[in-house]
């Protein structure tokens, strides 16, 4: 007797299929969620030694241990500095966490004494004795920025010398320079220090009401923090 042939069921043809895409989806979803809450390696943060606003030498070795931003600034600056300093103020404020500093370094040092410093730190309402305002040889501090790749001008172009980007790094406690990723999933290496006029960070203005990336770095200075 004949055995019987077993015939294909056109129900499985379907739904192997769609437990594929949903897989797929799933997997899709897992992976933004894991860009979301992690954040990118982007190097070791260079060596640095420095005089603060106390006179006092700073290194990155005496801010290991603690999450911090590094800027560049001068105390003169009549553009974006004093922008980029409210919007650390801010977020000093609202981390307030003995665990958390920020490294502000002076692009003009001829100007920028550490009594200078000292006074504007004073001026700017400065709290946390972790913000250390930092003063030192020109053609050492523009060796530096090249090495954070944030932008200072030529310090021999009086035209550019004192003109610097509005960049601020993140690190971590053991030293690396971290950031998250965007909406494409790409890093973003580097945080704004800007005001914009539009709440999606298109168009800076220095009388700009919103600052979308001051909100993220709260986020992520906490997520480091934990």
């Amino acid at each position: 007797m004949p055995k019987n042939k077993k015939t294909s069921n056109p129900k499985s043809k379907v739904i192997v299929p769609i437990v594929i895409i949903a897989l797929l989806f799933l997997g899709i979803g897992v992976g933004m969620g894991y860009f979301k809450k992690n954040l990118y390696t982007v190097m070791k943060v260079p060596d640095f030694t420095l005089t603060d606003q106390n006179n006092k030498t700073v290194t990155n070795k005496d801010m290991l241990g603690k999450v911090y931003l590094v800027e560049f600034f001068f105390s003169k600056c009549p553009t974006i500095c004093p922008v980029m300093n409210t919007n650390m103020r801010a977020i000093e404020e609202e981390i307030n966490n003995p665990g958390f500093g920020i490294i502000s370094i002076s692009i003009d040092p001829e100007n920028d004494t550490p009594q200078t410093l000292k006074q504007h730190a004073d001026r700017i309402g400065v709290k946390s004795p972790n913000w250390h305002f930092l003063t030192g040889d020109r053609d050492y501090i523009g060796k530096l920025a090249d090495q954070f790749n944030i932008y200072v001008g030529d310090k021999e172009d009086e035209s550019e010398s004192l003109n610097h980007s509005g960049m601020i790094a993140l690190v971590d406690q053991e030293g690396n320079i971290r950031c998250r990723y965007n909406k494409d999933n790409m890093p973003i290496l580097y945080y704004s220090g800007l005001n914009y006029e539009d709440p999606e960070g298109k168009t800076p203005k220095l009388t700009g009401k919103y600052h979308p990336d001051r909100e993220i770095l709260i986020e992520d200075i906490k997520k480091l923090l934990k």
